[in-house]
């Protein structure tokens, strides 16, 4: 497990991050969101150990993780501009990190280049940018590390790809724990694959929640009522995060259970009803309204 407890760094008069405190869970996929600049790269360099905290500590599996070897042996990290060898080429860089991770596996990385269609032997410096993400990951893979730290890595990578390694990292966790943590400033390309999700922004972090725990208990509802008296009668029952009306067609947010939505909307007089279940991105959109940040200025499109 990963605590992150009331964590602070600075760059001069900079605060790149605020006083974050993360738990990450073993065996899970944790994505870690916001914008370029948010502070997802400081933190993660935090984690791992090659920035210092200002204020706070980072432990793995209780050990701190700042100047300990034998904490920085559990994980890996891919970098979003990871570092090879000038000359290497990619056999030798799989060499390099066989004398550093007792756990190496060699015939793993084997196997998933040639599944990947990298040659071995040629020079990294020659591959195309998604061609060096994809020898990172199966570095980072073949370490055989209880945790895996990756920033951006599906930048560069086409679609059919992006799944390849999403797979990946699937079987990963079920054949042997791995946890995983995803930075990203893309919403939707997490959405089908974290477990939790934590949203950064200006160095802050605005949640840090279970994601299908946060499905269950948000909900839209579209709704017509018959008149004012009934649409007032179900606000006064709802826990509404937000509501938009357009004509007759209301549009709520809210929070509950859907069995509890639709029992309430029972009790009041409708034309047309409907409970639609809510997106990763819509559900950043409303709870970080609520908090009096405009969220739908900071997601990027893929």
């Amino acid at each position: 497990m990963i605590e992150v407890k009331n964590v602070t760094k600075r760059f001069d008069d900079f605060i790149a991050v605020d006083d974050i405190s993360i738990t990450i869970r073993n065996g899970i996929v944790f994505g870690l969101l916001g914008t370029n600049g948010a502070g997802k790269s400081t933190l993660m360099r935090m984690m791992t150990g090659v920035f210092k905290c200002d204020a706070g500590n980072i432990t793995i599996d209780g050990k701190d993780v700042y100047d300990n070897i034998e904490a920085k042996k559990k994980m890996f990290f891919i970098d979003d501009d990871y570092y090879f060898f000038a000359h290497g080429n990619a056999l030798e860089e799989a060499s390099y990190l066989q004398m550093i991770y007792e756990n190496f596996d060699m015939e793993k990385f084997h196997s998933l280049m040639k599944s990947f269609g990298l040659d071995e032997k040629r020079r990294v410096s020659t591959f195309s940018k998604g061609m060096k993400k994809q020898l990172s990951i199966i570095l980072g893979l073949s370490a055989n590390t209880d945790y895996l730290l990756c920033d951006e890595t599906f930048d560069g990578l086409d679609p059919a790809m992006r799944q390849a390694v999403k797979s990946l990292f699937a079987n990963e966790i079920a054949e042997r724990g791995l946890t995983t943590i995803i930075a990203s400033h893309n919403l939707r390309e997490l959405e089908d694959i974290c477990d939790t999700v934590g949203l950064l922004h200006k160095g802050q972090a605005l949640l840090s929640e279970n994601l299908d725990d946060m499905k269950l208990n948000i909900h839209k509802v579209q709704c017509v009522f018959k008149n004012d008296e009934e649409r007032e009668a179900a606000l006064e029952k709802f826990d509404v995060v937000t509501k938009d009306q357009r004509g007759q067609l209301v549009t709520f947010t809210i929070r509950g259970e859907e069995a509890m939505v639709r029992d309430v909307l029972a009790t009041v007089d409708t034309i047309f009803y409907e409970v639609l279940p809510l997106t990763l991105e819509e559900i950043f959109i409303s709870e970080t309204e609520v908090v009096g940040y405009d969220i739908k200025k900071l997601i990027l499109e893929a």
